[in-house]
């Protein structure tokens, strides 16, 4: 039976303290790991997934290493958010996995970072100019702004729609053997578009 170690992530202290989708994330790696192995320990990180800093990860990946387990996580979208991040995870050479998407290649964990990390550079320029542009029309930022947050969360939620649209193919092109650089450039000659129309950048994972 394998032994798994379990890492989960709340974006804030509130979340944390509130178990506002931890709870969640407990429930799906149980249901991942129940008739599969032994869960040995649970790590739970609340800081913001843009931070390198992740002390707890720290803690779960030494953990994991020693006693040969695998590192499992709810949901592949709370690590696949940084591509240095994801990086230096297949640095340290354990074996990760993802409940909701355990068919997952390393490289496949790689060029969703890839894609989510351009597509929230997009997001957030997209934000900054929406409030540069109310404020040269003299509106009050220091307020909410329940509409400026609708048009956000929009954008979020079609980041992840264009995300989840794309991996099958993604994955039919690396089942055939084809690099990174390859993938990138068969999608962009059959003129298939990044969700702001922005050149396809992927790098080889080191």
């Amino acid at each position: 039976m394998a032994s798994f170690v379990a890492y989960y992530r709340v974006s804030t202290a509130r979340q944390g303290y509130s178990g506002l989708g931890l709870d969640a994330q407990r429930l799906a790696v149980g249901r991942f790991t129940a008739g599969r192995g032994e869960l040995v320990a649970e790590f739970t990180e609340i800081e913001s997934g843009r931070k390198a800093d992740r002390p707890q990860l720290v803690a779960a990946i030494e953990l994991t290493r020693k006693h040969k387990a695998i590192l499992v996580i709810a949901k592949l979208d709370r690590l696949a958010r940084n591509v240095a991040f994801v990086s230096n995870l297949m640095e340290s050479r354990i074996e990760f996995i993802a409940a909701d998407m355990p068919e997952a290649q390393r490289v496949t964990v790689h060029m969703m970072a890839a894609i989510a990390e351009h597509e929230r550079g997009v997001i957030s320029k997209r934000t900054k100019e929406a409030l540069e542009a109310a404020k040269a029309r003299g509106v009050r930022l220091g307020n909410p702004r329940p509409n400026l947050a609708k048009a956000t969360g929009r954008a979020a939620e079609r980041a992840a729609r264009f995300r989840a649209s794309m991996m099958p193919l993604i994955q039919s092109l690396r089942a055939n053997g084809r690099s990174l650089r390859a993938i990138a450039d068969d999608l962009n000659s059959r003129r298939i578009p990044t969700l702001s129309s922005a050149p396809r950048l992927l790098e080889t994972p080191r």
